[in-house]
């Protein structure tokens, strides 16, 4: 049994809504009917009654969700306790992020800080977004850096965490060069009906709802045959570079790529692109909640007119919706 099991059910109980809680734990509603699934499989009996509207919780699932409460409450609090005594990490801040802004964005945004603030010793954790999200509301990391745009926002209660936003990054189709510096392979081809090899990412990534968003709103219908797909944004880039087919990938992580040649726009529609934020996300200090010093430190820092000269910037903004900050 996993304890996610549990946060889906607890969820479940308080919204007895399966697609309103599939959205708020950040995972599609088949996979989260699956979790509570496991669960039902794990406690042997049933928990929830499918057959009424809103969703009800059977004697056995009451009872679960009860105890439920109690032991992730517990768990929470033997977490904090544990991670009190983590006295040597005080000077360190422990950032959680999407593995896409791992490679790029985070190494250049580090070189800024060192410049223009100080230097930080930083504890890095790449996950998926939901698991970066539930880092930061377990406690488990200071700052969450993530995508941001309005068609996807995260689902972080504005009262309880606070957001700043560290600069944008378009998301646009590339492919490999070919020796006279045009695309192998082409978004787009005015009347043609050959489908483009088409390089996609894992229905659960981010960066996967972000590049169904350019293709729905695609000007013209975009013929595309999927024959690679993954959740990495790096492994896709390795596929576009082996000539594989055609990718949406952010800016960032191929400028070097674009610099050298090795890569280029698969389509000069700037329809084809779409801009998102990059966003930082912190539980709000409260008395029963205070943000170890240099966190802090960081935070004032990044709130203050230095850093809003400062931030990454890595192109014009170029959207298919807008991209406008968040409340958190």
């Amino acid at each position: 049994m996993e304890t996610k099991w549990l946060e889906d059910f607890v969820s479940l109980a308080e919204t007895h809504s399966f697609s309103r809680s599939a959205q708020l734990r950040h995972v599609t509603q088949p996979a989260f009917s699956r979790r509570i699934q496991s669960l039902e499989a794990w406690a042997g009996t049933d928990l929830v009654d499918r057959s009424s509207y809103p969703t009800r919780l059977t004697p056995a699932g009451q009872t679960l969700y009860n105890q439920a409460l109690e032991l992730l409450h517990d768990l929470q609090a033997t977490r904090s306790m544990l991670r009190a005594h983590r006295q040597a990490a005080d000077d360190v801040i422990t950032f959680a992020m999407p593995h896409s802004l791992t490679f790029a964005f985070f190494p250049a945004w580090a070189s800024v800080l060192r410049d223009q603030f100080k230097p930080i010793k930083s504890r890095l954790i790449a996950l998926n977004v939901l698991d970066a999200v539930t880092q930061l509301a377990e406690g488990g990391c200071d700052i969450l850096v993530a995508f941001h745009h309005p068609s996807r926002p995260l689902q972080l209660d504005p009262l309880r965490y606070e957001m700043i936003q560290l600069g944008i990054e378009p998301l646009s189709a590339y492919s490999l060069a070919d020796s006279q510096l045009q695309p192998v392979h082409r978004l787009h081809i005015a009347g043609s009906r050959t489908p483009v090899p088409y390089l996609g990412y894992g229905p659960g990534a981010y960066l996967s709802h972000m590049s169904e968003l350019i293709i729905q709103q695609s000007p013209e219908p975009l013929l595309l045959d999927r024959v690679y797909e993954t959740d990495m944004a790096e492994s896709v880039k390795a596929m576009v570079l082996a000539g594989h087919g055609v990718a949406f990938l952010p800016r960032s992580l191929v400028k070097k790529e674009l610099r050298s040649h090795k890569l280029v726009p698969a389509s000069d529609d700037p329809r084809h692109t779409v801009t998102m934020d990059i966003l930082a996300y912190r539980e709000r200090p409260t008395a029963r909640h205070t943000p170890k010093g240099v966190a802090a430190e960081l935070w004032d820092y990044l709130l203050s007119p230095a850093a809003h000269k400062a931030k990454l910037a890595q192109a014009e903004p170029r959207s298919v919706s807008p991209a406008q900050p968040a409340q958190a």
